[in-house]
């Protein structure tokens, strides 16, 4: 089944924030990473982190119960702050590649696709996209389901 979890974008505090959520919340971090944890890329489109963004948050979760995850990463000088208010999107977690190829294709038709859906060095399946509503979406598919 498909499941939705919040994904927040900071402004280089997100580390900070998400160990407040952990304090309200209780729990672990399964994953916390930083942009210098990245493996080197030779995609032009993802350059090697600034000084100024290795310590920033790339991707951080925290299980809240009920089998829902509250996610989130720090912006970077090459994206560019984020609008508090519009730093969220919908991540969906789906149970094969066919079903985010379907939802990607449908979900993004009209849109503006960010990172079209492509293997990742973090070992998923994954892509980024605006709708044509302004809705920000991640959609992930993990080859080896996380624990």
């Amino acid at each position: 089944m498909t499941t939705i979890n919040p994904y927040l974008i900071f402004n280089g505090n997100c580390e900070a924030a998400f160990l407040f959520y952990k304090s309200v919340f209780g729990g672990e971090f399964p994953y916390i990473g930083k942009f210098s944890d990245m493996p080197p890329s030779d995609d032009e489109n993802c350059p090697p982190p600034s000084a100024a963004d290795a310590d920033r948050v790339m991707h951080v979760s925290l299980p809240i119960g009920g089998g829902s995850i509250l996610m989130g990463s720090d912006s970077t000088s090459q994206s560019g702050d984020v609008v508090i208010g519009s730093n969220v999107s919908m991540s969906l977690n789906t149970e094969s590649r066919a079903e985010a190829d379907k939802l990607f294709n449908g979900l993004s038709a009209g849109g503006n696709v960010i990172m079209a859906m492509q293997n990742t060095f973090w070992g998923a399946y994954f892509g980024m996209f605006v709708d044509k509503f302004g809705i920000h979406w991640m959609i992930n598919f993990d080859e080896a389901p996380q624990k």
